[in-house]
């Protein structure tokens, strides 16, 4: 998840002030996890009840319920989605996508609108996305095409640091080497607000491990997450368009979380799979 400068602002109108009538008013949710990254999920006719302010505040880790966002299950524009995705990060930012989300929202809707296992078209602000929910929780998603975009050098504290760029439908800047904690947290923040970047960009922090990738994200909105679904897809691209991975072959993407699996297609097709789990609902007012 992330945004620097603010899209989608025809599913959330950042400038909105609740009105009277709905301050206050209770509202019903899921939280639900995907590999760590969790979300506050709220399924609506529309955006009218959430303000930037009331989103921040549900995040809120002490003073809300706590979450890295919140995923707004919206009808469909039209077509033959099942529903629509909006998601506002824990800063009350919009992204234009979320990996993560989007397999937690499949789950969401296989489960409680009693469709079966199998295909589910969802509509994003990146385009519409086929999603297979299995018997096993785990969720398969087609996350289009994810292009490798070349490499940008930026100057960060007066050095030079060399960046693979991606776009998985939102905007990824790849450093590939051996991170420490540390370096994640100093640089992250640098990287994700430079002004090389105007909309702002997730930072993911790769090491290549045989057929594999060992891998931290920075997520613009948000900070350090779990897991990123779109990081891992992003991350997975740019190594296989820099011949460091083979195209068309699963490649297995460890996060803190745990594990995604990725294949990118010679053609730049991205396909994910990992899980989704519900944790519970509630009523907060």
């Amino acid at each position: 998840m992330s945004a620097g400068a603010v899209r989608g602002v025809e599913t959330l109108d950042l400038g909105r002030v609740l009105p009277s009538r709905a301050v206050g008013a209770p509202l019903h949710f899921d939280k639900y996890e995907g590999l760590g990254n969790d979300f506050i999920l709220v399924e609506a006719a529309d955006a009218a009840g959430l303000s930037v302010e009331r989103v921040v505040r549900l995040c809120d880790r002490r003073f809300g319920v706590g979450a890295d966002g919140v995923l707004l299950v919206l009808p469909a524009h039209e077509g033959p989605c099942a529903a629509r995705m909006s998601v506002v990060n824990a800063d009350g930012s919009v992204p234009e996508m979320c990996g993560n989300g989007l397999r937690c929202v499949a789950t969401h809707l296989a489960a409680k609108r009693a469709h079966p296992a199998g295909p589910l078209r969802i509509e994003t602000d990146a385009g519409e996305r086929d999603c297979a929910v299995g018997d096993d929780g785990e969720v398969t998603v087609d996350m289009g095409i994810v292009r490798a975009l070349g490499e940008r050098a930026v100057d960060v504290d007066g050095k030079p640091i060399v960046l693979a760029l991606g776009d998985a439908g939102n905007p990824h800047a790849v450093l590939f080497g051996t991170f420490a904690r540390g370096d994640v947290e100093r640089l992250g923040p640098r990287i994700a607000t430079h002004a090389a970047f105007p909309r702002g960009t997730n930072v993911e922090f790769a090491r290549v491990e045989g057929d594999g990738i060992d891998l931290v994200v920075w997520e613009r909105g948000v900070g350090v997450t779990m897991a990123c679904g779109t990081g891992a897809c992003a991350a997975v691209a740019v190594a296989v368009a820099g011949g460091l991975l083979p195209a068309g072959r699963a490649v297995t993407v460890q996060l803190p979380g745990g594990r995604l699996e990725v294949r990118i297609a010679v053609d730049g097709r991205a396909t994910m799979r990992g899980p989704a789990r519900h944790v519970f609902s509630g009523i907060i007012e």
